[in-house]
């Protein structure tokens, strides 16, 4: 049998090497994308239109696509996990009803990503007779982050003392007025937080619009809430497809930059406004 100490030791060594080979993947993948992706980055690359179905030009359209979805799915969002996340903090006594919720919210989380493509395929497209648009492309945007933000929101909310309750309610307050006036300013950080987490994961998705919001090329800026746009993910997927031009190559990397630099950007804000955000109690 092996003693304590020398059990101890294997395990923190399996960490070990468990962490150096995800640092080693996860530098692989950044230092080939940073290496390959310089190549075609510049400032006209972001600003030109593409051209030669994305093997010339830039990637302006893809990036402002990609924005508005993003941007739209943010607005509808976080009214709906908002609401859920003070229902289930404020207003939720039964135990069983609780764990219902949370098993709901945790199970919308984990259905794959095409399955909300295919959802919205069928729902809005061929039922409802919409079309291809942005407008589905944020909605199934919005549903695939709303447990993101509605857990992170919740969260926040639970680590709100039970005396900042009992201390406003004593005062006179009612309960919509200690929600607005308490909880919502003391739960601000995790709702923020979460919905950057959540559009840095959307704006990467590429499976739940590829059918339903984008087109691959021929697009430019929408004129009706009915028209497709072209984002950075199905750029890449087609540029990835002529992947014998070694133009459409270059593009590819350049676009993937972009959409990495975007992604960290979204983290980074998370990771501030947690920081600037949270509220420091004392007790």
């Amino acid at each position: 049998m092996l003693s304590r100490t020398v059990k101890n030791t294997l395990f923190a060594s399996a960490l070990r090497i468990a962490l150096f080979i995800s640092l080693a993947i996860l530098i692989f993948l950044i230092g080939a994308i940073l290496l390959e992706g310089f190549k075609a980055l510049s400032p006209s690359f972001i600003v030109s239109e593409a051209r030669d179905f994305g093997a010339a030009g830039g990637i302006r359209y893809q990036l402002l696509g990609s924005l508005i979805l993003i941007i739209v799915a943010a607005v509808l969002v976080v009214p709906f996990a908002l609401g859920t996340a003070l229902y289930r903090s404020e207003y939720v006594t039964s135990e069983k009803l609780g764990r219902c919720i949370d098993l709901t919210i945790f199970s919308l989380n984990g259905i794959p990503s095409i399955t909300y493509g295919l959802f919205g395929l069928i729902v809005f497209v061929n039922i409802l007779g919409m079309g291809v648009s942005w407008l589905i492309g944020s909605i199934l945007l919005a549903i695939m982050i709303l447990p993101t933000v509605t857990v992170s929101t919740h969260q926040a909310m639970r680590a709100i003392p039970n005396i900042y309750r009992e201390s406003a309610l004593a005062l006179g307050l009612t309960r919509a007025e200690m929600v607005r006036k308490v909880i919502l300013p003391q739960s601000l950080h995790g709702l923020v937080t979460g919905l950057l987490i959540g559009l840095a994961r959307a704006i990467g998705e590429t499976a739940p619009i590829m059918f339903v919001a984008t087109a691959f090329s021929g697009v430019t800026w929408p004129q009706s809430i009915y028209e497709p746009v072209s984002t950075l993910p199905t750029h890449i997927l087609a540029l990835a497809q002529q992947a014998t031009n070694p133009d459409a190559l270059r593009n590819a990397w350049g676009a993937s930059l972009s959409l990495i630099i975007i992604v960290m950007i979204l983290s980074g804000l998370a990771f501030i406004a947690r920081r600037k955000l949270e509220p420091q109690r004392s007790m």
